[in-house]
């Protein structure tokens, strides 16, 4: 399948839609090439995620003042026991779509938690932000590659650290730009639509790395960058997180319906 967009019949529900302008627009990755998509294509389908509410994926805007959750949080033992602690309640993931070519799903943050720094090689990634807000920092690997000298870490340069508060424009990274190692901190309990184009797959080398941060000026020896030194960090590939507690939850919002091929 070729990059492209044709026209279609419109389709009953904007998460259908996301998906039927995926299915037309991204290539199988084995008819893929190593650069990202073209700009019309990810135009389309970001210009469609930024009008996708949180009731359209079966979530129902979160109360701020209270912190006991929110669709699928909606469970008798939250009723029954009230507030959780904020260490018990898990991210969560919401699986709507994937195939070889691309996937589409939520993240769901309650307050405070953090999805720790991780990459997405050769991979292109629309995230919207449907309520809430999060802080999101991001890297981009500096090229050619710069080690370290005194432990194996490599050289990137700081992308974006500020604070997004739905309602925002989707965000998107590219496999060399755009911040494709980023971590999430929840500044409120918030939810994130990700389309990810192809999704990880550990057999096709798509594996996702975690790292941890250093300050440029704690490595740099006598490496030197252009600008802010600040805007630099040296990143070294960890084990996966032991304290992140993500979990699978149930998605509540309307079921994609395949298209035929």
């Amino acid at each position: 399948m070729a990059w492209g967009v044709s026209p279609r019949r419109q389709p009953s529900f904007p998460v259908q839609a996301l998906y039927e302008l995926c299915k037309r627009s991204f290539p199988s990755p084995s008819a893929a090439s190593s650069s990202p998509p073209p700009a019309d294509v990810v135009r389309s389908i970001s210009s469609l995620m930024d009008t996708i509410t949180p009731a359209d994926v079966g979530l129902r805007d979160y109360n701020l003042e209270d912190d006991r959750g929110h669709g699928f949080f909606d469970s008798n033992l939250l009723k029954g026991s009230g507030r959780l602690p904020r260490w018990a309640r898990p991210i969560k993931y919401l699986h709507i779509y994937s195939c070889d070519a691309f996937s589409i799903g939520i993240f769901c943050l309650p307050t405070s938690s953090v999805i720790p720094l991780h990459d997405h090689p050769g991979m292109t990634v629309l995230s919207k932000i449907l309520y809430g807000s999060m802080h999101v920092k991001s890297y981009d690997w500096i090229e050619p590659t710069v080690l370290a000298s005194s432990q194996p870490a490599r050289l990137a340069k700081l992308h974006t650290d500020d604070v997004r508060t739905a309602p925002c424009p989707t965000s998107i990274l590219y496999p060399q730009s755009g911040g494709n190692l980023h971590c999430f901190t929840s500044v409120s309990s918030c939810a994130v639509l990700d389309v990810l184009a192809p999704p990880y797959n550990d057999d096709a080398g798509r594996i996702c790395t975690y790292f941890h941060d250093y300050p440029f000026s704690s490595l740099s020896g006598r490496t030197k960058v252009a600008g802010n030194p600040d805007n630099y960090a040296w990143l070294e590939a960890i084990n996966t997180p032991v304290n992140i507690n993500m979990h699978t939850g149930m998605y509540t919002g309307p079921t994609v319906q395949e298209l035929q091929t």
